[in-house]
């Protein structure tokens, strides 16, 4: 494909100071099944280019749906002539430095190819997972989903830049809902959606599948009964893959470039962080530590370039509390003059890349989970994100969880239901505490980070140890 796309970049016809050519190809799975019984099961692939042409310090675009030269010749002519007339009113102009050239390859860890289980094979696991999680005739429904996606993604541009990567992309889901009378609680694995991951079927099933899928069920049976999370400020406990949903809004988007820019403020807001910003402001207490890291092997957001071609580099963002650089491509680091990361994402071949989250970790500390709750008289522990809601300056907060415990005289108690808790964003990072070692280090991730216009659903990673949090205000839902 690189020979090819060199060959129709050589043939565009167009006066334009750079040119790229950016292909991708997705070949995407999906089976899912509810209380056994299948749902979906569909195959789909889909592929095209986008052209990105530099005019007079304009960037345009314009993408196709074909592999055909004359029609990628026609999208470039389209993408020089919206450069052009949009060069008379440009924000700020651009240089070929935005993008720079580069040569790589990179290619997903994987062990076993997503052709070695038929559909067949992988409706009927996710139908014993249903069956599974039926524990007791209050488990009203269950439901599992499987998902591949094979993406190949070639970039080729005027000043020499050639670029393959291929992702191999395993995202799995399964929960349960029970109910008695009026009461009803769900419970899932970690997460709609939160086993998401570059690799092969190697990954799913997981060797404590089956033992997983049965303590959900009870899990979610145990809530019917749970007292309510109490109403209290006290010691927060979050498990990794709550702080995944908490490093995600109240760090992650407030830290994009673009929207403190101003650019996608009439969409999801803007940000509370100023551009003044960056190097002084104290974020959270010093054992707060927020890496930028496409490099983790398997984690779901990882690359070797992003999709303008800028290497990408493991990269502090948040260093001991303090705010270092942006979530933001070279074309915003260069209109915000601060520094940045390699984070230029496009959802697929028919979107322009903007800046995005990509694998934002926190750094693992030193405390076991023993030695955290030890060391808590009181406090509360909370599981799996359940629902969200933040302002549209990404400042005051408030997330539910699905599960819960109390924390008493060092130890993990009474399960809570309907666990929930609110706070802002600076003073809920200097409440940190405590924050777990290696051991209590997981990675998750999500397929539908949201941003945009027309929206772009990308995918993100997050990895966090167990965290503690002092002073928070934790509340249950009600009667």
């Amino acid at each position: 494909m690189i020979v090819e796309l060199q060959k129709v970049l050589s043939t565009l016809e167009i006066p334009a100071d750079w040119v790229g050519l950016r292909a991708v190809k997705e070949a995407i799975a999906y089976r899912s099944v509810r209380d056994g019984l299948p749902q979906d099961n569909s195959k789909s692939t889909n592929y095209g280019v986008m052209v990105e042409v530099l005019v007079n310090g304009q960037i345009g675009y314009s993408a196709v749906n074909s592999l055909q030269p004359e029609q990628i010749q026609q999208a470039a002519a389209i993408a020089y002539q919206q450069a052009l007339a949009a060069s008379q009113w440009a924000i700020y102009p651009m240089t070929v430095a935005a993008r720079p050239k580069v040569v790589g390859q990179y290619t997903s860890p994987f062990l076993k190819p997503f052709d070695v289980m038929t559909a067949g094979e992988v409706n009927d696991l996710l139908v014993r997972l249903c069956q599974t999680l039926k524990v007791s005739d209050h488990i009203v429904q269950t439901n599992a989903v499987a998902m591949t996606n094979e993406t190949e993604f070639w970039f080729v541009s005027s000043n020499g830049s050639e670029v393959y990567q291929k992702f191999l992309l395993l995202e799995t889901h399964f929960g349960a809902t029970a109910q008695d009378g009026a009461m009803v609680q769900q419970r899932s694995n970690n997460g709609y959606l939160a086993h998401c991951y570059q690799g092969g079927w190697e990954l799913f099933p997981e060797p404590n599948l089956w033992e997983r899928a049965r303590q959900i069920g009870e899990q979610t049976v145990e809530l019917l009964t749970a007292e309510e999370c109490p109403t209290a400020t006290t010691t927060l406990v979050l498990a990794p893959d709550q702080m995944m949903l908490q490093i995600h809004e109240s760090v992650g988007h407030p830290l994009e470039l673009d929207r403190i820019l101003g650019d996608e403020r009439n969409y999801a807001g803007g940000s509370f962080v100023k551009l003044s910003d960056f190097g002084n402001l104290s974020y959270g207490s010093k054992l707060m530590n927020i890496t930028f890291n496409p490099t983790v092997p398997g984690e779901f957001a990882s690359y070797q370039f992003d999709d303008t071609g800028a290497p990408a580099t493991k990269e502090y963002v948040i260093q001991e509390g303090i705010l270092q650089r942006g979530l933001g491509s070279l074309e915003s680091q260069t209109r915000a003059k601060v520094p940045g990361v390699a984070c230029a994402r496009a959802s697929s071949w028919n979107r322009p890349a903007i800046d995005r989250m990509a694998n934002l970790n926190l750094e693992a500390g030193t405390d076991s989970l023993d030695d955290i709750i030890r060391n808590i008289d009181y406090g509360v522990y909370m599981e799996s994100n359940r629902s969200w809601s933040i302002d549209d300056q990404r400042y005051k907060f408030q997330f539910g969880c699905e599960y819960g415990k109390l924390i008493e005289n060092g130890q993990l108690t009474k399960t809570v239901r309907n666990p929930n808790y609110r706070g802002t964003t600076p003073e809920f990072w200097h409440s940190l505490i405590r924050v777990g070692n290696n051991d209590t280090w997981q990675i998750y991730g999500t397929p539908y980070c949201g941003k945009g216009e027309p929206n772009q659903a990308i995918r993100v990673g997050h990895g966090a140890p167990v965290c503690a949090f002092a002073g928070v205000e934790v509340f249950g839902g009600g009667e």
